[in-house]
């Protein structure tokens, strides 16, 4: 039995585990330390702000959501945040492609092999995997990480995983971005992010579209 465990610990199984959990971890810490340090942080320079953005891109794969960043970035900075959050989500779906690479990924897909049902409905829906990206990553409740993993994991070709996540990622960061450009205090931000009506509705929103979206891309290539 622990043997079966251990052997169905790829790589790819691993870094699934740290991609679902650090997350968790690192938003608690990033939350303390905005709120610890808010006054420091509102006197960086344009040099410093542009050292975190390459860290975050990143960390961004892994670490720290890219929500979270947008509503602290949009906190600090207002809408002068977007083009370094552009680079953080890109950052983080280009280092997510790399790992792989240094994963056992002919492991994973060897998996599929053996199971051709999971194989038959893999490849149909690959043959929709820029509009299947597009809807998973516009729903704010599915990790950034993880469905990087996932799709890279998959075979998914770089420009769409590139082109798809970054348009599907667009109205959650821009969201991210107004409601930290709204807020008057970071501790309320941070501890609350949708406490404004509006941005409940658009949240909610935006998960059924993408549910809608993924249900009728899917039923179409299993067709």
């Amino acid at each position: 039995m622990k043997s079966s465990i251990l052997k169905n610990l790829t790589g790819p199984a691993i870094a699934g585990i740290v991609m679902s959990v650090t997350p968790i971890v690192f938003t608690s810490l990033l939350t303390y330390y905005a709120i610890l340090h808010e006054a420091a942080i509102a006197n960086f320079t344009t040099w410093q702000w542009g050292v975190i953005t390459l860290v975050c891109a990143i960390t961004s794969a892994a670490l720290t959501p890219p929500t979270m960043l947008a509503l602290i970035f949009g906190y600090f900075l207002g809408w002068q945040a977007i083009l370094p959050l552009f680079t953080i989500n890109l950052g983080g779906i280009l280092f997510i492609n790399l790992l792989v690479r240094w994963l056992d990924h002919d492991r994973f897909l060897e998996f599929l092999r053996q199971n051709p049902k999971a194989q038959s409905v893999l490849d149909r829906i690959l043959n929709k995997e820029l509009e299947v990206i597009f809807f998973a990553k516009l729903s704010p409740i599915l990790p950034f990480g993880l469905t990087n993993l996932l799709f890279a994991l998959s075979g998914a070709r770089l420009k769409n995983i590139v082109l798809g996540g970054l348009l599907g990622m667009m109205p959650r960061t821009l969201l991210a971005i107004w409601s930290g450009h709204e807020a008057r205090e970071i501790r309320t931000l941070l501890e609350n992010p949708n406490q404004s009506s509006w941005t409940q509705i658009i949240v909610v929103f935006l998960v059924i579209v993408s549910i809608a979206g993924l249900w009728q891309v899917i039923q179409r290539a299993l067709k």
